[in-house]
This record gives C-alpha cells, structure tokens and sequence, in this order.
C-alpha cells in the first residue's frame, strides 16, 4: 500500500484552492504506475516524492502524463512533509525530474513560501483563433516556452470569461493559456486554461505566477503583490519578485489522508 493524501493549496479551508494529490514515496515506483495513479486520482496533478540525501526528489503528473513544474502540488507536497515526515524543519527543498529545477519551501507559520525560478515572458502574435477561442480580445499576448498568456484590461472580462476549450486546443502555440488583469482589491486577478491536457480550468495555478509576476511588477512597480485566482473554487497567491526568483506563498488545507492498494 502507499500512503496518499489529498491537499488544497493556496486556500485558507477545504474546497477552496487547488486540491492536489500528493504520494510520499521510500523509493521511485515505475512511471507506468505513477501515470496510472494520478489518472484514478483524476485530480489536476498528483505529486510524487522521495527523500534523496538531504532534498527530495519530485515528479508530477497530470491524468495525462507528467508535466515539468507545478505549484500548487509542490505546496501541497510541503505542508504534508511539515506536518507528518519534517515535522523538526522550516524548509525543504525539492529537486525535480523533468527541467532540473530546484525548489524551495519555507514554512512561516501558517503560510507556506515556495521559492521557484522566474519565467520572462515574451511578447507574441494576437491571432483570429485566439480571439474566438477565449470570447473576448485582449490587449497584449506574452508566451514563455510552454504557456500563453493573454492580458486584458479589465478585472471583470477576466471573471466572466467563457473559452471555448475546443478551440483553445486547435491554438499550436501554449500547453496552457493564462488569462490576467490589474485588480481593484488585489495587485491582480488570473485564470489558467489547460484543455490540452484535459483540464478545462486550473482553480489555482502556483507555475502560472512565475511568468506573471515579473510581468506585473514592471507594469505597477511592485516587488511584492497580492494576487487572486478567480476560479470557482478561488484562491490568495502571496507574490513576490527576488530577480531570477519569484516566491509564492499561500495557505494549506488537509482534505484527506488513505492508503492506495497497489503493490510498492
């Protein structure tokens, strides 16, 4: 049997944020296995660790396959070492598989801080398809080496917005497409869009926040930020730009504790 929990990050309770799956490991099981895993979750990614030395090692995957970064799993994965495995340490640091990226997380009381690396965005083409696909034009399009990122002026078109995911993935360029506006009660507000992967809408996208931060913090000269995710679900994303860092920092909530009955 392995241990499993289920987490959502980046919410002050349960059903809010992101839930994440998260599977502590002894040792790594076959990526067949782990692919399987999170499909039977079929939760927007489950998270996959194992002590190595002082870190850990960490794998995501998507009911599809595994995906090179994710926040919200990396928090949740966090809070679960804090509480059950770390419960001695203020910080952990995790090393992944896929782009070699090393991570950092730091508990302050009850806020988790993840120390990730800063994705600059670049400017890109505005197309027809992408106009008709997300039901609204926006003013700016960035794209970083997965993602698009599509700007709009105004907080409410991104609340309201209504994609049409069918032809968000005939769009070639992006494995996602973020949404984003300056906020009235927030520094600003986001959505994440990943029907390319089978899932029409991330409620909280901790990766998201490495390309826009530095984004919004050279148009409102801001080094620290408060953000808002407004899905249904929702959820608070601390921000703050350090150069070729970015931290994110949110509330944890447990949502369950099992055992999944597969051979280790």
């Amino acid at each position: 049997m392995l241990k499993y929990y289920v987490a959502d990050a980046f919410a002050d309770n349960i059903f809010e944020g992101n839930p994440a799956g998260v599977c502590i490991l002894e040792q790594w099981i076959s990526e067949e296995k782990m692919n399987k895993i999170a499909k039977e979750n079929n939760l927007s990614e489950t998270a996959f660790a194992v002590k190595e030395g002082d870190n850990y090692s960490l794998r995501w995957f998507t009911p599809d396959g595994e995906i090179d970064l994710c926040g919200h799993a990396t928090l949740a994965t966090a809070y679960i070492l804090f509480r059950f495995y770390e419960t001695d340490s203020n910080v952990i640091h995790f090393n992944t598989i896929m782009k070699n990226y090393h991570l950092i997380v730091t508990k302050k009381n009850d806020l988790y801080e993840m120390d990730f690396p800063t994705l600059i965005p670049e400017k890109y083409n505005l197309t027809d398809l992408m106009i008709e696909a997300l039901g609204a034009q926006p003013t700016e399009v960035l794209k970083t080496h997965r993602d698009l990122i599509f700007i709009f002026d105004s907080e409410d078109t991104v609340t309201t917005l209504k994609p049409d995911f069918a032809k968000l993935k005939e769009i070639p360029e992006g494995l996602s497409a973020f949404v984003t506006a300056k906020s009235d009660n927030y520094d600003f507000v986001a959505r994440a869009f990943w029907p390319k992967i089978n899932i029409n809408e991330d409620p909280v996208c901790g990766s998201m926040y490495c390309s826009l931060i530095p984004y919004w913090r050279e148009k409102i000269g801001l080094d620290k930020m408060v953000a808002r995710q407004v899905s249904e679900r929702g959820g608070t994303v601390y921000c703050e730009f350090n150069g070729d860092r970015v931290k994110l920092s949110g509330k944890v909530a447990l949502y369950s504790i099992g055992d999944i009955c597969v051979d280790e």
